[in-house]
């Protein structure tokens, strides 16, 4: 956290301002549990299945972050009560789904970060 701090300082920024996400796919309950006990709240998953598994069983402060490309049909089942943001939404149709299915559990907005193809490849 030391590096979070000065990069933070060189950029003009104070440490509160950063948010640190860990990656805890494939990672135990146990270690995700030292780590929240430890005052870390924000972890990401790449797998919506991952996310399921663990968010009943880890304390409900965790803010749970969605990293990489969501299918439609994985949706639903991906609004844990704690789930925070989802990073990489990457067409309409996605955005959409994020939209009804938040609508219709009449939570909080969803935090999304939209990818965006700048350079004009039809793969990305």
């Amino acid at each position: 956290m030391v590096r979070v701090r000065q990069t933070a300082e060189r950029s003009g920024r104070t440490v509160e301002e950063v948010r640190v996400v860990a990656i805890s796919k494939t990672k135990p309950f146990s270690l995700i549990r030292q780590v929240y006990d430890s005052g870390h709240r924000c972890f990401g998953e790449n797998y919506v299945q991952e996310i399921l598994q663990k968010a009943p069983q880890l304390p409900n402060g965790i803010e749970w972050h969605f990293i990489g490309h969501l299918h439609s049909n994985k949706v639903k089942s991906l609004m844990v009560p704690n789930i925070s943001m989802v990073e990489g939404v990457h067409n309409e149709k996605i955005a959409n789904h994020l939209d009804n299915a938040v609508s219709s559990l009449a939570r909080n907005p969803l935090k999304v970060l939209v990818q965006v193809n700048t350079s004009g490849e039809p793969c990305e």
